[in-house]
Order: structure tokens, then C-alpha cells, then sequence
């Protein structure tokens, strides 16, 4: 038989809900996803949670634990006092559909709207190399799981909703940097970055990247130079100039009103 701790776990839907406490018996090396399954076999069957792979690589058992987004299966419960009452709540940021279940579609949403990887169609399967460190570079961004505890932590919904539609989020946001960064991607990603999918609105606060289980620097690595490129291509009076000789119409197309060839 092993210690028994008190959790505080937030029931109810999208209509209302509160706090409820339960004791459960905690074994040694548990994690808190396993307290939870112990819950709902033996107290609240009823308990609404999301999980997959209990290994820290599918992203599902999102929540907050005392009030810090982590991942259940990843939480060991050695780090906490036995004495210590543990909150479980739903991810903050996202709307509740039961219990510590949260409706994460906005991210999907999101996902959907990036446009895709745009190689050159002039190089030919097996001619394009790419040097060791934009390997790397890529790598690190595509370890990302998609637990979405970067968005949730993000202040810049989760404490203003309104900015939903215009603001992407960390991952996405990542997402962008990781194509315009490739060496193969023939895209301009850098107007998309700040005008469609909000990347001035970032402060680089890196609770992003503090909340990150597989340790991705993602303000480091991804937003700040994203920020820097969309800088030097608004600011750079050279790349200014260039671009505005760059739009100009050509002589023998005639122009039309708000600058755009017919």
C-alpha cells in the first residue's frame, strides 16, 4: 500500500463546474497520469481525461498542474510534498469540454492555414544538399509533439481572447520559422509572419519555451530570429529600396489603380 494524496480536480463542462477532492493511493515512481487512472477505477469512473501514449511523445494528457501546463504522464509525483494538495485543472487557454478535456481545434485551425513546404520545381529528386546545421536547425523545430502547452501558456490569449483570429501562437509561429529557415523552401514567409499570423504581437517573454517538454527553444531559436528577419526585410533601407524597385510595373504593362499589373 503506498501514501495517499489529495488531489483537487476540476469536474464539470462547458456550462459550469468546480473544484472537487479526492484521496488516492500514490505507489512509488507514479506519475500523475497514473493517479488519475487510479481515480477512475476505483472513484469517479465518469472522469473525463485525454491520453494516448503515457510516454511524453503524443501530446494528449495535456493540463495544468497547480496552475503550471504540463504534461500528466511526465509529472512525476516524487516532486511534490505528500502533504501537498495537487490542482488539476484543463488548459486555460482552450474552451472545456469535460472535466480536464479541452477543445483544441483553434491549433488545427491554425496548422491549416500555414502555407505548405515550397521546394524549387526546378531541382530534381536526389540533386538538392543541405549543409549539417540546417539539419539541425529543422530537426530541432520538428521534435515539437504538439501538446499545445505552449499556446495555453502564451499570455497573449490566454489572457486576451480577442486576439485569437490575428495571433497564431508559439507553435505555429514556430512552424512558419522552421519553412522560411529551410534552405529549400522557396517561399517569402516573412510578410505572412507578421501580418496574417500576428508575430509583433509576441514579446518574447519565453514562457513559451519554459513550459516545452521536449526542450525546444522556441523564442530563441525560432521567434526572435523570425522577428529579426521581418525587421531587416521592413527596416533594411537596401531591402526597402530593392523591393520597391522590385513592384514597380514594367513599361510595356499598363497599371492599374493600387499599383497591381492587370
Amino acid at each position: 500500500m503506498g501514501e495517499k494524496v489529495t488531489l483537487k480536480i476540476w469536474r464539470g463542462d462547458a456550462g459550469q463546474g468546480e473544484l472537487t477532492d479526492y484521496r488516492v493511493e500514490v505507489n512509488e515512481g507514479e506519475v500523475i497520469l497514473d493517479v488519475l487512472h487510479r481515480l477512475q477505477a476505483t472513484q469517479a469512473g465518469d472522469l473525463a481525461v485525454r491520453w494516448n501514449c503515457k510516454a511524453g511523445k503524443c501530446g494528449s494528457c495535456s493540463m495544468e498542474i497547480n496552475g503550471r501546463p504540463r504534461l500528466a504522464c511526465m509529472t512525476r509525483m516524487s516532486t511534490f510534498d505528500p502533504a501537498e494538495t495537487i490542482t488539476l485543472t484543463p488548459m486555460r487557454t482552450f474552451p472545456v469540454i469535460r472535466d480536464l478535456v479541452t477543445d483544441v481545434s483553434f491549433n488545427y485551425a491554425k496548422a491549416r492555414e500555414i502555407p505548405s513546404f515550397t521546394p524549387d520545381p526546378s531541382v530534381k529528386l536526389g540533386e538538392f544538399r543541405m549543409q549539417q546545421i540546417d539539419v539541425n536547425r529543422s530537426q530541432e523545430f520538428r521534435k515539437c509533439i504538439e501538446c499545445f502547452l505552449c499556446q495555453d501558456t502564451c499570455h497573449v490569449i490566454r489572457d486576451h481572447p480577442e486576439n485569437e483570429r490575428a495571433f497564431a501562437g508559439p507553435r505555429f509561429l514556430m512552424r512558419i520559422a522552421e519553412l522560411e529557415m529551410h534552405p529549400a523552401d522557396t517561399a517569402d514567409r516573412r510578410e505572412i509572419a507578421q501580418d496574417d499570423f500576428g508575430l509583433g504581437y509576441c514579446n518574447i517573454t519565453k514562457c513559451c519555451t519554459e513550459v516545452c517538454p521536449e526542450s525546444i527553444k522556441i523564442t530563441d531559436n525560432a521567434l526572435i530570429p523570425m522577428k529579426e528577419r521581418v525587421a531587416g526585410r521592413k527596416y533594411d533601407p537596401l531591402v526597402w529600396l530593392g523591393a520597391k524597385i522590385g513592384r514597380r510595373p514594367r513599361h510595356d504593362t499598363p497599371a492599374v489603380p493600387g499599383g497591381k499589373k492587370s
